[in-house]
């Protein structure tokens, strides 16, 4: 018999408490999207087509953080958790030509490591990006080495080499020392597809499955940042330079820069994962050939160990930009 007429009652204050719940919410998502300030997105006209671009708190004052991605032609959306530095400076992300949100013309002469050197300086340029930090992940290492030494650009104030190949005989043999703790049967799938160039059959695929659980990511299930960057990625670049499998075979099969390295005389931070397909040991070699660098390895993690071990990443990231530029 009560129950009746406080139902309306205890109604109405769920509602209300709803309703302030949401009201909660929604204050504290506009605070945050205040304190990361403003967000710019657009295109860039580069050579042979345009490039989308986005800004993560535009109007913040220290020295902005400009992003290259990995692949070549796999887009920047596994790199968006690098958002949270916006905190403190404006953090860019560009999608080179080829794949995710820029122009995917059909010609694979522009698939060269000259191309997207101009591509970089043309984005800096119309960015007006007169001091940067740069970071770059995998190839978007090699993209920022070649940068740097065959631009030799001013006002670049540090990079950030994570999961660096700036030798692909390393990375190569890296990764056979790496296959030969798999099952004899998985390795001999994999040497026979390497050695065909044939990489289409289920057990192959379910090879390169076990093996990216390893050295790729060793989250389960993948984060949807990276999903989405595989859906959103361009094959036919990545396919050309990188080329198919556990190995290069690519156009970059032959890069080769250590022997170039010394010429880096800008601050450097290299980072790699414990499991890491660019290894510990060569990274460590790497950073030995540059004067001015520092290294930090991320245990139990592997070439995505910015999405792996977030937080100590970024604060290892961090740490190092204000370092630099309490110097600089």
């Amino acid at each position: 018999m009560l129950i009746m007429p406080f139902a309306p009652y205890l109604l109405f204050l769920v509602f209300i408490t709803f309703t302030m719940m949401n009201y909660t919410n929604n204050n504290d998502r506009l605070r945050e999207a205040k304190s990361t300030s403003a967000i710019r997105e657009g295109y860039i006209s580069v050579l042979d087509g345009n490039v989308w671009y986005r800004i993560v708190g535009a109007s913040r004052k220290k020295i902005p953080l400009l992003i290259l991605h990995g692949g070549p032609g796999v887009p920047h959306d596994y790199l968006e958790s690098l958002e949270l530095l916006s905190d403190e400076r404006p953090i860019i992300f560009y999608d080179q030509l080829g794949c995710g949100n820029s122009d995917r013309p059909d010609d694979r002469s522009l698939w060269t490591i000259e191309r997207f050197v101009e591509e970089l300086a043309q984005v800096r340029a119309a960015l007006q990006l007169k001091r940067v930090h740069v970071l770059g992940h995998s190839w978007g290492v090699m993209l920022a080495t070649d940068y740097m030494l065959t631009k030799t650009p001013s006002g670049v104030v540090s990079l950030i080499l994570s999961a660096p190949c700036l030798s692909a005989a390393r990375f190569i043999a890296d990764q056979k020392k790496y296959l030969l703790e798999f099952p004899k049967v998985i390795q001999q799938i994999v040497e026979e597809s390497e050695a065909s160039g044939d990489f289409s059959s289920s057990e192959y695929q379910d090879a390169k499955v076990q093996y990216d659980k390893l050295h790729t990511c060793r989250l389960d299930p993948w984060p949807e940042c990276m999903t989405r960057a595989q859906k959103k990625a361009g094959i036919p670049v990545y396919e050309h330079m990188r080329g198919y499998g556990v190995t290069i075979n690519g156009t970059l099969k032959n890069y080769e820069r250590t022997d170039r390295l010394k010429e880096l005389t800008t601050p450097a931070l290299f980072t790699c994962g414990q499991y890491d397909k660019a290894t510990p040991e060569s990274t460590t070699y790497y950073h030995s050939l540059v004067s001015e660098s520092e290294i930090a390895v991320f245990e139990d993690a592997s070439h995505v160990h910015h999405i792996e071990k977030p937080q100590h990443y970024l604060q290892v990231v961090r740490d190092f930009l204000q370092r630099v530029e309490r110097l600089s």
